[in-house]
């Protein structure tokens, strides 16, 4: 399998998200978070799209303080409004760097390392410097689809020098 490391722009998006804030969450919380908003967006018969993984703080930040972001795309006409603990947020549109993989066959450690090294070449020859938090994102319910799952995407905001 090959990883490539592309940069390129990614859409605005408007996202339903909730936030959680402590040690690492571990995956049934993950899930649980995803899929409350779900079924808030099923509730609200709005249609979703690519769901998005964060986390807000810095490796420095302390486990307790840490916050963790879950987020699905909502498509409306008009920008929904959230219920209690789900915020309507817009991801704008921005350049990112990305690698999509298959994590069943390429560590996301591999990815994630791969990543921040090509990152500090791209800043060290002036070309490309974060400009954001990392986001996993995958094209359906990864926990449900084979295909959300092996097409798990790793994107790093970025902008020109």
């Amino acid at each position: 399998m090959t990883v490539e490391f592309v940069v390129s722009d990614a859409p605005a998006r408007i996202v339903a998200t909730k936030t959680m804030v402590g040690d690492w969450p571990g995956d049934r919380k993950l899930r649980s978070e995803f899929e409350s908003i779900a079924s808030w967006a099923r509730k609200s018969g709005l249609k979703t799209g690519s769901w998005f993984f964060r986390e807000l703080d810095d490796w420095d930040t302390p486990a307790k303080k840490r916050r963790w972001e879950v987020g699905i795309e909502v498509r409306a006409r008009k920008p929904p409004r959230g219920e209690k603990g789900i915020s309507i947020k817009t991801f704008p549109r921005t350049k990112v760097a990305s690698v999509t993989f298959d994590p069943d066959k390429v560590s996301p450690e591999l990815v994630y390392f791969g990543l921040e090294g090509w990152l500090w070449w791209q800043r060290k020859s002036k070309k490309y410097r974060r400009n954001g938090q990392t986001r996993e994102v995958y094209p359906g319910n990864p926990w449900k689809s084979k295909g959300a799952w092996s097409h798990t995407q790793v994107q790093v905001p970025v902008k020109h020098f």
